[in-house]
């Protein structure tokens, strides 16, 4: 899986970049028919929304794959960091689940 990471607004650290691989390395599970292939492009992005708030949404996560050609999106907003990145992990995990059922659902048509 080739994963670009980019932070907005905020310095990407060292243990912020390895959490961030660390959650997306996860999914490799579901994505193992298009890592074979090497069909998997991940771009994932922590982004600080506002300088001057120290409350409230905050934090921006987004994270696009690329699956073969297929296009899947998560976002999560929230007021930390770790959270929203677990929360656009978990959101993909549930979009790359219904993409999997959907071409399975498909190939027995």
């Amino acid at each position: 899986m080739n994963l670009d990471i980019k932070c907005t607004n905020l310095e990407l650290t060292p243990s912020i970049k390895e959490y961030i691989e660390t959650k997306i390395s996860g999914l490799s599970k579901f994505m193992e028919k298009w890592e074979k292939i090497g069909a998997v492009e991940a771009r994932f992005e922590l982004a600080r929304t506002t300088n001057h708030h120290n409350k409230g949404d905050v934090y921006h996560a987004e994270m696009n794959l690329t699956l073969d050609g297929k296009f899947i999106r998560a976002e999560a907003d929230g007021e930390d960091a770790y959270a929203v990145i677990d929360g656009a992990k978990d959101t993909m995990k549930k979009e790359i689940s219904k993409l999997k059922n959907k071409e399975d659902d498909e190939k027995k048509k």
